[in-house]
C-alpha cells in the first residue's frame, strides 16, 4: 500500500505517508512507556525497516528507534550499507543515532521536529553533515512538526503529572 502511494502520489504527499508511519511507531513506543520516537527506513518507495524506542522495555540504552529501523532495514536488504535509503524519524537524531545513520550510509534523514537539548543533526551538533567524517547525508526537519512535537510534549506532561 505504501509503495502504491509512492508511485501515484506527489513527492511531498509520499513524505507525509512515511512520516505518518514513523509517528505510528512513536505511538507504539509511548504506549509501552518509552519516549515516543519512531522511525522508518525507505528504499525505492517501500518501507524496508521500522523502529520504535525500546530503551525502557529492553533495558538497553542503545535501543533507539533509529537503531532499530537501521537494524531491520539492513537485515531485510542483506547489507550493512543502506545506500539509496532515507530515514523518516519523528525527532532529530541524537549523537549515537546520527552516527549510526552516517555509518549505515543513508542518503537522507527527514525529521519531524528538532531536539534542542540533544539533537546531533544541527541543534547541538551536526554529525550528519560533518566534514570530519567519510560520509555526509542530506537532512531536513519540520515534516509534520506539530504532530511529532505534540507526541513528545504529551508524553512528558503525563510523566510530570504522574510524579505529582
Amino acid at each position: 500500500m505504501v509503495k502504491l502511494l509512492f508511485v501515484l502520489g506527489s513527492i511531498e504527499g509520499d513524505k507525509n505517508v512515511f512520516m505518518a508511519e514513523a509517528i505510528e511507531e512513536a505511538r507504539v513506543a509511548g504506549e509501552a512507556g518509552d519516549v515516543p520516537i519512531g522511525a522508518v527506513v525507505v528504499k525505492d518507495g517501500e518501507i524496508v525497516g521500522r523502529g520504535a524506542n525500546r530503551t525502557e522495555r529492553d533495558c538497553d540504552p542503545t535501543m533507539h528507534a533509529e537503531i532499530a529501523a537501521i537494524r531491520a532495514a539492513a537485515a531485510r536488504l542483506g547489507t550493512p550499507r543502506l545506500v539509496g535509503c532515507e530515514m523518516y524519524v519523528t525527532v532529530e537524531p541524537c549523537a549515537m543515532c546520527a552516527g549510526a545513520c552516517v555509518l549505515a550510509r543513508l542518503d537522507a534523514v527527514i525529521a519531524g521536529t528538532d531536539s534542542p537539548k540533544s539533537g546531533a543533526a544541527g541543534s547541538v551538533k551536526n554529525i550528519l553533515e560533518s566534514e570530519d567524517l567519510n560520509h555526509r547525508l542530506k537532512y531536513e526537519v519540520g515534516l509534520m512538526r506539530d504532530e511529532c512535537a505534540r507526541l513528545m510534549s504529551g508524553f512528558f506532561a503525563k510523566l510530570r503529572d504522574a510524579r505529582r
